[in-house]
């Protein structure tokens, strides 16, 4: 394996989030606590990897450059930056969640998890997208 690959690596590490995520959101709404809890625990582990990759391929790479040109420009930014907002956002969010679970406190875990859930699905979600328009759709030529 090469740092060349980690882009791929984290992509589907950030894909395989959002499906469990879905799976656990199915879990919860169908009254399903043990589901709920197996799926996010899985959800926080694939996370945990992502986070590891995405350290080490930024300490070893930078930031991949955006090769689109024209009105792609201002979408794809504007991905970006929502993007980026969101994945520090739940970086301090994510753990009240867990603790608030973790505590037994379901009604201010609740309270957060309507706000935690759609914001760490935005941030997987976007983030594939992200990874798709700069390596497979808009890759940076040079120059």
């Amino acid at each position: 394996m090469q740092i060349s690959d980690f882009p791929h690596i984290i992509a589907s590490l950030n894909g395989l989030s959002v499906l469990f995520l879905t799976v656990a959101f199915i879990y919860i709404r169908a009254g399903n606590r043990e589901m709920h809890r197996k799926a996010m625990i899985c959800a926080l582990a694939i996370s945990a990897f992502f986070l590891v990759f995405y350290v080490v391929y930024k300490a070893n790479s930078g930031f991949a450059k955006f090769g689109g040109e024209g009105a792609i420009r201002p979408i794809y930014f504007t991905i970006l930056i929502t993007h980026v907002l969101g994945a520090i956002l739940i970086t301090f969010m994510v753990p009240i969640t867990v603790w608030r679970a973790l505590k037994g406190n379901f009604e201010k875990h609740k309270k957060i998890a309507r706000f935690t859930w759609p914001l760490w699905m935005w941030v997987g979600i976007s983030g594939v997208v992200v990874y798709a328009m700069t390596v497979h759709l808009f890759p940076y030529q040079g120059g």
